[in-house]
């Protein structure tokens, strides 16, 4: 499995780009950016669309990504996979005709790029050859921790969550995990507060697993608290623990 961090900053700024992961190049884990580093080509490769939640940064690259794929005369429909409530979101207050055309009606009702297919927690959903399951994580909006599973080979992305000691007995043994990491430790109680994780609370989480997957990757990190969240993580000691950084790739290989 192969997976390209399109972006992975807790805030945009200059060099820092919104949350979106590429798995072999036709799943997308949130849509912070697409069209902005991808070209023409690549995204019409792309065939579904998990969202995590309805944020803003999360999903502000799908307008234009939906307005390229019906402009390049793509016909497949790209699944847009989600909560029923983020999706209710998305399309009431970003495709609603008003702020952005209705790509889920577009380019014919019959006939629409976008294809809206909630996806309710705990239960495995089949995307092509891969296993998709969703997992409820404690955020300040509905949001929804993945599992993406091909052959032996699984990814389990976080998304945006604050402590949720119920998600690490669900998942199982990953092969490798993209966690989150917004705020230095001294700002713990506002972290807590908004559904967000710092370095030491990423530490009881992690404790809580059986066992470590042998890559575990820190992503939306504040860029204003970057050197500040680098260290307290490198100071956590933890085995297989790296941060990621946009434009990075990461193969997974079959474990053994």
């Amino acid at each position: 499995m192969k997976i390209k961090v399109l972006g992975c900053a807790g805030s945009e700024s200059p060099g820092r780009k919104s949350p979106a992961f590429l798995v072999d190049d036709v799943l997308l884990l949130d849509a912070g950016i697409v069209g902005a580093v991808l070209a023409q080509s690549a995204q019409e490769k792309i065939t579904a669309v998990l969202l995590s939640h309805a944020h803003h940064d999360h999903v502000r690259g799908l307008p234009s990504f939906a307005d390229n794929l019906v402009v390049s005369g793509k016909k497949e429909p790209v699944a847009v996979i989600g909560s029923a409530a983020t999706l209710e979101a998305v399309h009431t207050h970003i495709f609603n005709g008003v702020i952005w055309p209705d790509f889920s009606r577009l380019p014919t009702p019959a006939a629409p790029i976008l294809h809206w297919q909630p996806l309710a927690p705990l239960l495995d959903l089949p995307v092509r050859e891969y296993l998709v399951s969703a997992f409820p994580v404690n955020h300040s909006v509905p949001s929804l921790a993945y599992r993406v599973r091909r052959d032996n080979v699984s990814l389990v992305y976080t998304g945006d969550m604050g402590p949720t000691p119920e998600l690490w007995s669900a998942i199982g043994t990953p092969t490798a995990m993209i966690v989150e990491v917004s705020f230095p430790n001294q700002l713990e109680e506002l972290a807590c507060k908004t559904g967000h994780l710092t370095a030491a609370l990423l530490a009881k989480e992690l404790a809580l697993l059986p066992i470590l997957p042998a890559q575990i990757f820190v992503s939306h990190i504040k860029p204003c608290y970057e050197k500040q969240i680098h260290r307290e993580i490198a100071e956590l000691g933890i085995p297989g623990l790296s941060i990621l950084h946009d434009g990075q790739e990461i193969l997974l290989e079959t474990p053994g």
